[in-house]
């Protein structure tokens, strides 16, 4: 039997615990822009997309959240990881979330390749990395 079509990342949904204060700093971090509402049973996904629809964020708001803190140590999502071609990319990510205030730590250089973390609003961690020898 062939082997199925490997898949892409398609989006990441993340559960946040003021949309609306997490909308900009995803807008303004990433260049994406709220298109459109995605209502289901209990709340909301709002959409936040590129033109050409590549970075997808859904930020979801459920009517029964409770407000907690996000913590990687929990059986949940650990964090989110995004890729960039070079470490020269990395260090320009590095210089936009200086320019934006967004704390971080300094870019790692591992034996797997290369990694700069973050966190949003919420506490979930981001990384940005780069291919070892990128």
């Amino acid at each position: 039997m062939p082997q199925p079509t490997r898949p892409a990342l398609h989006h990441i949904a993340l559960t946040v615990n003021d949309v609306e204060a997490s909308i900009p700093w995803y807008e303004n971090l990433f260049g994406i822009s709220r298109t459109m509402e995605a209502p289901h049973e209990g709340g909301t996904g709002i959409l936040l997309t590129d033109p050409e629809w590549q970075l997808i964020f859904v930020l979801h708001r459920h009517d029964a959240h409770q407000d907690e803190t996000f913590s990687e140590r929990r059986t949940d999502l650990d964090h989110v990881g995004l890729q960039v071609p070079t470490r020269a990319d990395l260090e320009a990510w590095q210089a936009r979330l200086e320019e934006l205030g967004v704390t971080y730590s300094p870019i790692q250089d591992t034996p797997y390749g290369s990694i700069l973390v973050f966190r949003d609003p919420d506490n979930i961690q981001l990384e940005m990395y780069s291919p070892p020898g990128a």
